[in-house]
């Protein structure tokens, strides 16, 4: 399998039935969490976590997108994934302008609810982590989930460091904190995955 060769590793393109019914499970648990976490956001008021839902919208979004061009045209696949890149370029945007919007508004979130659903999401990106670590490279299309997978653990331990300022500090900054600089993390891949796609667009001819 491509994926198991370091020659072509960066060349898979989810071209295997092990690699669909992978990203099948991963899609249904992001879905699953979005839901879970947009409620909770806005019953504990943590922007933290409404932008951590964010991302796992974006990222049951964006694998769908994945799984429906599997086995189509390089060029196809490389315009799906500049498509994911701004996308993510957008979500990062609204991150940052809610939370620069939200710095003056008063309210402390519930660090409570914060850390609970925080843990809860943090298993379900682990898992999804495991079960692409295996398909973790590849060419663009490919190289973003494993990237969207990246920001959702990482998000999710900064929800939780946040939710521990907020308990501390009985302020709202350790939240928006978390929330800005998960913002710049979706920028950054972003930028990672748009340069990626222009280059295999470029060889593509």
């Amino acid at each position: 399998m491509a994926a198991c060769c370091d020659d072509d590793r960066h060349d898979f393109d989810g071209l295997s039935v092990d690699y669909r019914h992978r990203l099948l499970i991963v899609i249904a648990l992001n879905a699953a969490m979005f839901v879970v976490e947009i409620a909770a956001g806005q019953l504990s008021g943590s922007k933290a976590l409404q932008a951590d839902a964010l991302d796992f919208l974006g990222d049951a979004a964006t694998y769908s997108l994945t799984l429906a061009v599997i086995g189509t045209a390089v060029r196809t696949r490389a315009r799906a994934a500049l498509i994911k890149g701004a996308s993510l370029s957008v979500m990062g945007m609204w991150i940052l302008a809610s939370t620069l919007y939200h710095v003056m508004v008063r309210g402390v979130p519930q660090a409570e609810v914060m850390g609970l659903v925080g843990l809860c999401a943090l298993a379900v990106n682990v898992t999804s982590v495991i079960i692409l670590m295996r398909y973790k490279d590849g060419e663009a299309n490919v190289r973003s989930v494993w990237l969207c997978s990246r920001n959702d653990a990482i998000g999710n331990i900064a929800v939780m460091v946040a939710a521990l300022g907020v308990w501390g500090t009985s302020t709202a900054w350790p939240d928006l904190t978390v929330a800005a600089v998960m913002a710049g993390l979706f920028l950054n891949s972003s930028l990672q995955i748009i340069a990626q796609s222009r280059r295999e667009l470029r060889q593509a001819g």
